[in-house]
C-alpha cells in the first residue's frame, strides 16, 4: 500500500470500527427478538469492512467486535438470564462461563469477516457484472456464520446448562432463535451492506482506491 491508500484504507477503518462500537455498546445495535439470545446490527459493519477492505480487515473488525461482546455481555449484559455463555467471568446460581464462553464470544465474529471477505471474493470473480448479488450473498454468508457459531458453541460448550434453564426443547429454542433472530439479521445486513457498498465500491473504484488490502 501507498501512502495514500494506507490514510484511505485507516479512516475508512475507524468509521466502521466507531460504527461498530456504536451499535455493540447502545441501544441502536439492537433488533426486536423472541428469545434470550438479542438479535443485533453487529455484523453488519464487519461485513462491510470485509467486502470494502478485504478479508484481513474484516477478520480484524470481527475480532474487534468479540472483545465489545464480551464487554457488554461482562459488565452489563442484555440478557443475564443467559450471560455465562458469553464471558467466563458471570455466573448464574451453579452455572459459570468458561473457556468456552470466550470461544463463543470471539470465534464466530471472527469468522464472520473472514467468510465475508472470501465470499465476496470468490462471488466477485464468479459474478463480475453482478454486484448487488455477491455483495447480498456475502453478507448472508457472513452473518450466518456468526449465527450458527454462536448457537453451536452454545449446544457444544452448554447444552446441559442451556437445556437446564430452557427446559427441554433446547433444540427447538435454538432453531426458533436462528429463525427469529439469525434469518431477519442476514436480510438486514444483506440490504444495508448492497445499499453501502455498491455506491462506496464505485466512489473508490474511480479514485482508484478500491479493494488492494
Amino acid at each position: 500500500m501507498n501512502q495514500n491508500n494506507k490514510t484511505s484504507f485507516l479512516v475508512q477503518f475507524s468509521i466502521l470500527l466507531a460504527i461498530e462500537a456504536i451499535f455493540c455498546f447502545t441501544p441502536f445495535g439492537s433488533l426486536p427478538a423472541i428469545g434470550p439470545i438479542v438479535a443485533t446490527l453487529a455484523m453488519i459493519p464487519v461485513v462491510i469492512t470485509a467486502v470494502l477492505l478485504g478479508t484481513k480487515a474484516g477478520t480484524m473488525m470481527g475480532a474487534f467486535t468479540g472483545l465489545f461482546s464480551f464487554l457488554v455481555w461482562t459488565f452489563t449484559p442484555p440478557s443475564p438470564l443467559v450471560a455465562f455463555i458469553f464471558t467466563p467471568f458471570y455466573s448464574l446460581g451453579e452455572f459459570s462461563g468458561n473457556f468456552g464462553s470466550l470461544i463463543i464470544c470471539f470465534v464466530p465474529r471472527i469468522l464472520t469477516g473472514t467468510v465475508a471477505g472470501l465470499a465476496y471474493q470468490a462471488l466477485s470473480r464468479t459474478f463480475p457484472r453482478k454486484n448487488v448479488l455477491c455483495f447480498s450473498l456475502s453478507a448472508i454468508l457472513g452473518s450466518l456464520t456468526n449465527t450458527f457459531g454462536v448457537m453451536g458453541g452454545i449446544w457444544l460448550f452448554f447444552g446441559n446448562q442451556y437445556a437446564s434453564i430452557m427446559g427441554e426443547a433446547m433444540l427447538l429454542i435454538i432453531g426458533m432463535t436462528i429463525l427469529t433472530s439469525g434469518i431477519p439479521e442476514a436480510i438486514v445486513n444483506a440490504v444495508v451492506t448492497s445499499a453501502v457498498c455498491k455506491p462506496m465500491n464505485m466512489i473508490l473504484g474511480k479514485k482508484g482506491q478500491g479493494r488492494t488490502y
